[in-house]
C-alpha cells in the first residue's frame, strides 16, 4: 500500500481557493477550458442536492452517517464539518481516479480546505488564493448575484473578511481587479507550474 501510495503522489495538483464572490469559480472554469489535461475534482458533501445537482457531477451526495463512515475509514485527503451534520470533503477515490488517467487535479475548494490540500499535497500542489479587491467589492458582487437573502449576504461577508486572513497560506495571491487580468495571470501560473 505505501509503494500504492508514492506512486499516486506523483501527480500535480492546482488548488484555488477564495472567499465567496472573488470569482474563483470563473476562474477555475477558464483553466479548465484552456487544458484538456487538468481535470476537475468533485468533492463531497452530506447536504442534499439542490435543482438539478447531480450525483458525480457537481458533488458526491452522501448521507451524514456515510460521510462519517468514511471518515472512520481514512477515505478522505481532507474534510471539514462546515456546520452541524454538514460536511464537505475530498474522497481520495477521487484523486485516484484522476491521477489514473495521467490528469493534473484542480480544486475549487473553501479556504480551510485549500490550506489543508496543500499541506496534504506540499510541493506537488500550486495553491491559489483569489481575492476580491476589497470587502466591499465583494458585498457589491454578491449583492449584483442576486441569489442571495440580504441575511445571506451579509452572513458570507463577515466569514470572506475572516477567510481574507488565510492567504498568507497560500503559494500565490491573485487580486481579481479585473478578469481579463486574472485570467492572464492565472494562465501564467499554471503554465509555469504545469512545465
Amino acid at each position: 500500500m505505501a509503494c500504492k501510495k508514492k506512486e499516486q503522489k506523483t501527480g500535480k495538483v492546482l488548488i484555488f481557493s477564495a472567499p465567496s464572490g472573488s470569482g474563483k469559480s470563473t476562474i477555475v472554469n477558464h483553466i479548465l477550458g484552456l487544458h484538456p489535461e487538468i481535470e476537475f475534482s468533485v468533492s463531497a458533501t452530506s447536504r442534499p442536492p439542490r435543482g438539478q445537482e447531480q450525483d458525480g457531477v457537481e458533488y458526491y451526495f452522501l448521507s451524514v452517517e456515510e460521510f462519517r463512515r468514511r471518515i472512520e475509514a481514512d477515505q478522505f485527503v481532507e474534510y471539514e464539518q462546515v456546520y452541524e451534520g454538514r460536511y464537505y470533503g475530498t474522497l481520495k477515490s477521487e484523486v485516484e481516479r484522476i491521477w489514473a488517467k495521467g490528469h493534473v487535479i484542480i480544486f475549487d475548494v473553501d479556504v480551510k480546505g485549500g490550506v489543508n490540500l496543500k499541506k496534504y499535497f506540499g510541493d506537488k500542489a500550486l495553491s491559489v488564493f483569489i481575492q476580491a479587491p476589497s470587502v466591499e467589492e465583494l458585498r457589491r458582487r454578491l449583492i449584483f448575484r442576486n441569489t442571495d437573502a440580504p441575511e445571506a449576504i451579509a452572513e458570507r461577508v463577515a466569514k470572506a473578511a475572516e477567510e481574507m486572513t488565510y492567504a498568507p497560506k497560500f503559494d500565490v495571491v491573485l487580486i481579481n481587479d479585473n478578469l481579463d487580468k486574472a485570467y492572464a495571470e492565472a494562465e501564467k501560473m499554471v503554465d509555469d507550474f504545469l512545465k
